[in-house]
């Protein structure tokens, strides 16, 4: 467990991440209407949340193949990140970064960096010495990413719609990092 300030980060287990659906839903709820780029567009309802980390998440977690990380301040879930290392045979010593999120109230305080370096550490337990992860091209964590030590292979042009304009494409920046 990593702790900054009254910030305790941990991993949930799936009976855990079941049982707090609601504060998971919320988070990533305010996410994309602050204009997170993580797969969902406006309009976005409690329910697609909720049913993302359902049908999504829950199922990585139950057979063990990822770990979800979640920053709690006072009970309140604040972040969370996945660590998806269910790879294939020939991949073991790899794992896959998705979804870094942190509520729009509690950035700038280090929680996404506490979150990612906890990654590193499950992943590193794993022995997963490859991590690699997508990132909306110019989006806040990119910088992040790069402090961490993550290198850019190139972007995808084009790769997603973006969550307030359906119209509008994206591109997805591909990093990786060896541990």
């Amino acid at each position: 467990m990593t702790e900054i300030s009254s910030i305790a980060i941990s991993a949930l287990s799936a009976q855990e991440a079941e049982q707090r659906i609601g504060d998971l839903a919320a988070l990533i709820h305010a996410c994309v209407h602050d204009g997170a780029s993580i797969s969902f567009v406006l309009p976005f309802s409690l329910g697609q949340a909720e049913a993302f980390w359902r049908d999504k998440v829950l199922p990585g977690l139950l057979v063990g193949g990822a770990v979800l990380l979640a920053a709690e301040d006072e009970g309140r879930i604040v972040g969370t990140v996945q660590l998806d290392h269910d790879t294939p045979p020939n991949q073991p010593h790899r794992a896959e970064v998705r979804k870094l999120l942190v509520h729009p109230e509690f950035r700038r305080r280090g929680i996404a960096r506490a979150l990612m370096t906890e990654l590193e550490r499950h992943a590193r337990g794993l022995d997963r010495s490859l991590l690699t992860l997508d990132t909306r091209t110019g989006d806040r964590a990119e910088p992040l990413y790069s402090s961490l030590g993550y290198e850019t292979v190139g972007v995808i042009p084009r790769f997603c719609r973006d969550p307030f304009d359906a119209g509008k494409l994206d591109s997805t920046t591909i990093m990786y990092k060896t541990l």
